[in-house]
């Protein structure tokens, strides 16, 4: 039977909180990898940290957004940590997406799309015209003129993303429950599963409180 896929992020700049995480999340229910945000990634040890991980898929999520000539920089400045996925933003624009991929090796290089925790007022207030699945069909067609491995997007879009890019799908904004967090356009594991997610993104909802308990619950939810 195929197993859910997850990466479990690892937000935190406590080494030791995150060793107790990916600890306390190996299972043989469903397959688990593990996604390293900005503050993990700009905290003091964890560069170092991650280049000593084993046997684990390993998510690099820089969400990195300049010129072509940074971004292709960027990417080969971690080439070392060995990371099975890296974002990028899709809104740097088809140059740098093409020369960020030219570079990515075996490395799958991740469009990423409009945040989830903006919708159709907060992208209005940056300046856009368009509505948020609007401008979600437009960067599904670039990441696939561009050749991306996969993107990110809240799981409400996976459907429209599916029509266009035909490669991996990871979903972000996975909530158990509706709260009034920062995620504004968000599903509960099984929906976004059933919508046609590759990887769900679950941070907060597993890392909070009993890890153990939280992930069994996971488990449960999808059964």
């Amino acid at each position: 039977m195929k197993k859910n896929k997850v990466f479990i992020a690892c937000d935190s700049k406590n080494i030791i909180k995150v060793k107790e995480i990916i600890k306390k999340t190996q299972n043989s229910k469903m397959q688990i990898g593990y996604k390293f945000g900005l503050e993990f990634l700009n905290s003091k040890g964890g560069r170092k940290f991650i280049s000593e991980l084993r046997n684990k898929i390993i998510f690099g999520d820089y969400k990195f957004a300049d010129i072509p000539n940074t971004c292709a920089s960027a990417i080969k400045a971690v080439r070392d940590l060995k990371f099975n996925y890296i974002t990028i933003h899709i809104s740097s624009g088809l140059s740098s997406l093409k020369a960020a991929k030219k570079v990515s090796g075996k490395t799958k290089l991740i469009g990423v799309t409009i945040l989830t925790s903006l919708d159709n007022k907060s992208i209005k207030e940056i300046g856009y015209t368009k509505s948020v699945k609007n401008i979600v069909i437009d960067q599904a067609r670039l990441a696939k003129k561009a050749k991306l491995d996969a993107i990110v997007c809240s799981p409400m879009e996976v459907n429209i993303v599916k029509k266009i890019f035909k490669k991996e799908i990871i979903t972000p904004g996975i909530r158990f429950k509706s709260g009034s967090d920062d995620q504004k356009r968000a599903l509960t594991p099984k929906q976004a599963f059933k919508n046609g997610s590759d990887w769900l993104v679950i941070g907060r909802p597993i890392t909070r409180g009993n890890i153990k308990k939280n992930l069994q619950n996971l488990i449960n939810h999808l059964k």
